[in-house]
């Protein structure tokens, strides 16, 4: 690259970074009835566009198809990329993500602690918004509206990168998002000042040059949101100074107890391996206890196969497969080797290891899987309790498939992503996860040396002030 096409990249990323930072700055001042206003028209734009948006995503999928067959695109990665879905039904539920994020309370100006330090003097934690994300993605153009909308919701500017394979998509769903802002009917009540809202709190980017520049600028850019692949958000987690929130690998597992019922083993693992193989949220690796080796796991080694998945199974597994004279007609199941546990497969596989106790499955899972999300199978309960303590995950399962960990299936209305973080924002990360708070402070002209122990110092009260009476104290 020439020093000229470096500089002129920096430029544009430097623009498209100010004008985010120049929205969010203006989006503290928008009310919840603006957000909502805004929603409504991008769902309904979206509606109106939707020809449109699926004739895209078909001329992607045309362009990706040939880029899996040449070896230049991952299976996995192309699965991601459909937005229509059956009879239509990724479209329909993008569309209800957008009345979903709409539905919730807002969230911005809530008091979450108040306290009256003294007379006078009294003290409030409000929730504000993160200010400027930068949200990195690849296939899945859905985000672009899930983002958005959140962004909006949380009162944050959002810029937006997409996969190459998605371009076409991401583009349409990004200019019916855009006229929808820019069209959007601006009302207010008799009396109330009112904020336009800003055309550029949601941006896209194009060319990887201007990420890499974005990625150093931690002067405008709050917050670093990738989604993608284990070496997309290695890459942006080595190469930059800005906070970064998400999740390098999506390795779950399932263990079957030795007191697992054999029928919700197999309707609970099925579920986590086949429903969705691509998704960071399905199940990796199967872990069964050596007692229910020849009995609950044999009906799920069946079930299993029947989908066509392929397991990779140690030794004492496959002597129960064998034992049980399931057939493998296709060759599926194979031997395990040490790389197969802690592999992130995206596809119909799975790593299976027999234990002998149930300490030894949770120090296999904590020492392989990637703080994501992990099932248990038991019908007991102290068993139960004990993994969910002692499994270090941001998701911990009793009986349900690993496939919940979904910001749309925790009533998030839609999700920035899933975060193995343990910092502000940990599991799938909804509307909470785009804020933080900041400290008001109303006095009455006291200085910090009015108080302490000696003649005229005052001491402070430290009363707390009951949340349900200011908890929308300032809430627009």
């Amino acid at each position: 690259m020439s020093s000229s096409s470096s500089s002129f990249s920096f430029s544009s990323a430097e623009t498209i970074a100010r004008a985010a930072r120049e929205a969010a700055n203006l989006m503290q001042t928008i009310s919840s009835s603006q957000k909502s206003a805004v929603l409504k028209r991008i769902r309904q734009v979206l509606e109106e566009r939707r020809a449109q948006i699926i004739e895209a995503n078909k001329e992607d999928q045309a362009a990706a198809r040939k880029e899996v067959a040449a070896g230049r695109l991952s299976a996995s990665l192309f699965k991601r990329l459909d937005i229509e879905g059956p009879d239509g039904q990724k479209f329909a539920a993008l569309l209800q993500g957008v009345d979903d994020v709409d539905k919730i309370a807002d969230p911005i100006g809530q008091v979450t602690l108040a306290r009256k330090l003294d007379t006078a003097l009294d003290l409030y934690r409000v929730v504000c918004p993160v200010g400027v994300c930068l949200v990195i993605f690849e296939a899945r153009p859905e985000v672009v509206v899930n983002i958005a909308c959140l962004a909006i919701k949380s009162g944050n500017a959002a810029i937006l990168k997409g996969g190459k394979e998605a371009s076409r998509t991401n583009q349409a769903l990004a200019d019916a998002i855009q006229h929808a802002i820019a069209t959007t009917q601006q009302t207010q009540a008799q009396g109330e000042a009112m904020s336009r809202f800003p055309e550029r709190a949601v941006q896209v980017v194009v060319t990887r040059e201007e990420i890499s520049s974005l990625l150093q600028m931690d002067r405008y850019v709050d917050l670093v949101v990738p989604r993608g692949s284990n070496s997309l958000v290695r890459y942006i987690q080595n190469n930059t100074r800005i906070p970064v929130l998400g999740h390098a690998d999506g390795i779950c597992s399932t263990y079957l107890d030795a007191e697992a019922d054999a029928r919700k083993a197999v309707h609970i693992v099925v579920d986590a391996k086949t429903s969705y193989p691509a998704a960071c949220n399905s199940t990796e690796a199967l872990l069964v206890h050596s007692s229910v080796v020849d009995s609950a796991f044999v009906d799920v080694s069946k079930a299993l196969l029947a989908k066509g998945v392929r397991m990779h199974v140690d030794d004492r597994a496959k002597t129960a497969i064998e034992r049980a004279g399931i057939e493998d007609a296709s060759g599926l199941v194979s031997s395990a080797t040490d790389d197969d546990f802690g592999h992130e497969y995206t596809d119909l596989d799975i790593a299976v290891k027999v234990v002998d106790s149930l300490n030894e499955a949770i120090d296999h899972i904590n020492a392989h899987s990637s703080k994501h999300t992990d099932a248990i199978v038991t019908e007991n309960k102290e068993n139960a309790q004990w993994f969910m303590r002692r499994v270090d995950a941001a998701g911990v399962y009793w009986n349900a498939s690993t496939r919940f960990a979904d910001g749309f299936r925790y009533g998030f209305g839609a999700e920035i992503g899933v975060s193995t973080n343990k910092t502000h924002a940990r599991g799938p990360a909804g509307l909470e996860s785009l804020t933080i708070y900041k400290y008001y402070l109303f006095g009455n002209g006291q200085g910090s040396t009015d108080y302490g122990v000696g003649d005229g110092k005052r001491g402070f009260l430290h009363e707390e002030i009951p949340l349900d009476t200011i908890r929308d104290k300032f809430v627009l």
